[in-house]
């Protein structure tokens, strides 16, 4: 039974777009893995940008400095 969680920073992720990290991701785990999609969990947590830090600062701050991952 695999079970897979996928945390991300709370920035207004819709439904819609959780629907399809959800599909997808079952998808690719039975494609890859040849796993029974009815026994495959994926969980979606989403953490308070408070909460969340890299580079030694909260994501919080870092979003108010205009820095993001992929930019420094």
């Amino acid at each position: 039974m695999p079970y897979v969680k996928l945390e991300l920073t709370r920035e207004g992720v819709t439904r819609e777009q959780k629907q399809q990290l959800i599909s997808g991701i079952t998808n690719l785990i039975t494609e890859v893995l040849n796993k029974d999609p009815h026994l495959t969990h994926v969980v979606i947590q989403e953490v308070e940008l408070d909460d969340w830090g890299y580079a030694g600062e909260q994501v919080s701050v870092l979003r108010e400095k205009g820095i993001t991952a992929d930019k420094k």
